[in-house]
């Protein structure tokens, strides 16, 4: 998935769908940390998690609420 994304933006450009972007990468993050605490993986998930953080981040960035 955030090979994906990324290669949007790669393509892209400046017109990317920078919103789009951060949610999508931040399902994906979503997603991972499910799995990773069904597993029972303390390290994977505190890195997913902390992933999310930074797609709320982006995603606020990408809506102009955060400067």
């Amino acid at each position: 998935m955030r090979i994906f994304s990324f290669s949007l933006v790669s393509w892209l450009g400046p017109q990317s769908p920078f919103m789009f972007v951060w949610a999508f990468n931040t399902l994906d993050a979503l997603m991972l940390s499910w799995c990773s605490a069904l597993k029972r993986d303390p390290a994977y998930t505190l890195l997913n998690t902390f992933w999310i953080l930074v797609g709320v981040v982006g995603m606020l960035r990408a809506g102009n609420l955060l400067h």
